[in-house]
């Protein structure tokens, strides 16, 4: 199965959405994707276990949906993965991470 950062995205914007600290994701065949990629985002620690079927967001994560909330940064970001023929999905994190520190530094016009 191959890793999707569409589906990532998705995920981190649902459980942030979500009015609960948790988010529980029951395992059935339909959605093995969803669920395959849930246990990626916890490779990276983007999230991490609460029981056996359930997950929350870390710092990390929440700081990677504030990177990537924006679709002109996640557009720059998977580019800038294209353009390299593939990242890894902390260094998208990190590049995502570096378009935001870029906007606002040249917003602010600081250096930061």
């Amino acid at each position: 199965m191959k890793r999707d950062a569409d589906v990532i995205r998705k995920l981190l914007f649902e459980m942030e959405e979500s009015s609960e600290w948790q988010f529980t994701h029951d395992y059935d065949e339909d959605e093995k994707n969803e669920y395959y990629h849930l246990e990626l985002m916890k490779d990276v620690g983007l999230i991490t276990n609460v029981g056996k079927y359930g997950f929350r967001l870390t710092s990390m994560g929440h700081d990677y949906i504030d990177a990537i909330r924006n679709d002109t940064i996640w557009d720059k970001t998977k580019s800038g993965a294209s353009k390299v023929g593939g990242m890894t999905l902390g260094m998208m994190k990190d590049l995502a991470l570096a378009y935001v520190k870029q906007e606002a530094a040249d917003k602010l016009g600081i250096e930061l």
